[in-house]
């Protein structure tokens, strides 16, 4: 039997569950739609239960990086489950137990940003940084912290997609998306706040639709206080959203414009170009990321 990798990216539009024992050994793939959570797990479940009774597999560990928020404390009663998720049916969703039962093996969990932030780290752009920023900015704005190179926890975990930003309301008055907290970095710059406010889905926006130069400046802000904050080597902006590669001059502008000269460091003033930059895994990011938690486990 071949020893094997499992890997699942839980988020909140769809889940990929993948074997894999790296970005050069991808064995199976599998995507589709997060329904309910008792059907999605169970897809998830079904798709290694197959792979590993008819290719002869040998599952030796499990990572899993979900959106949230989750609890991440071994000993908390709550621990593996989703919390206080806007995502409807999913509030306080057992994740981890239903795959312990399934398959009796070690299982790594973190938040989907903090494992593509780890997928990174391991075979992308962040490689040989101790730390670094992930963020995903698409159905919603999560982000990962790697610090000291292990990934930032604390009293929960971050959520760097809820902190305030200043809105002039003369140029842009809109509400703000989130159901938590209005006009956060996730209620002005996710996806859904884009087709909210302009009335099209991103991708149906020209490059020159003045929805950029309002998105950039928002992730900028964003991205100088957490500069100021966690003081990263690198920040890795993912998603959807960022598929707009024309956003990330315009990001990286106004994020100095934004620093004032402040933080004197020629890896970002004389190279902002390698500083703030898109996953070097692309869309794989996050899966890759549950397989490299999933062989922290037992290497």
């Amino acid at each position: 039997m071949k020893n094997v990798f499992g890997g699942i990216e839980a988020g909140g539009t769809k889940f990929v569950c993948v074997i894999a024992n790296g970005p050069e050994e991808i064995l199976f793939e599998e995507r589709f739609p997060t329904t309910t959570p008792t059907e999605t797990i169970q897809k998830s479940i079904s798709f290694f239960e197959k792979h590993i009774k008819e290719d002869h597999l040998n599952l030796l560990s499990l990572g899993i990086g979900t959106f949230g928020p989750i609890d991440l404390h071994p000993t908390s009663g709550t621990y593996g489950i989703i919390t206080s998720t806007p995502k409807p049916g999913w509030a306080y969703a057992d994740i981890v137990k239903p795959f312990q039962k399934a398959f009796h093996i070690p299982i790594a969990f973190d938040t989907d940003v903090n494992a593509a932030a780890i997928g990174e780290g391991v075979w992308g752009v962040a490689q040989g940084l101790e730390n670094f920023l992930y963020f995903t900015i698409g159905t919603g704005v999560g982000g990962g912290a790697i610090i000291n190179g292990k990934p930032l926890h604390g009293l929960v975990h971050p959520e760097m997609g809820h902190i305030r930003l200043s809105q002039n309301t003369l140029i842009d008055a809109y509400p703000g998306k989130c159901p938590f907290h209005g006009t956060c970095f996730e209620g002005l710059t996710a996806g859904p706040a884009i087709e909210d406010r302009w009335g099209k889905a991103a991708f149906l926006l020209s490059q020159d639709h003045p929805a950029w130069d309002l998105e950039a400046d928002y992730i900028a802000q964003a991205m100088s206080n957490f500069i100021c904050t966690l003081s990263p080597q690198k920040i890795i902006l993912g998603g959807g959203v960022m598929q707009q590669i024309h956003l990330f001059p315009l990001i990286r502008k106004k994020t100095l414009t934004y620093l004032n000269g402040y933080v004197q460091s020629a890896s970002m003033l004389e190279n902002i170009d390698n500083f703030i930059v898109p996953p070097g895994l692309g869309n794989q990011a996050g899966m890759l990321g549950a397989i490299a938690m999933a062989k922290n486990l037992v290497e």
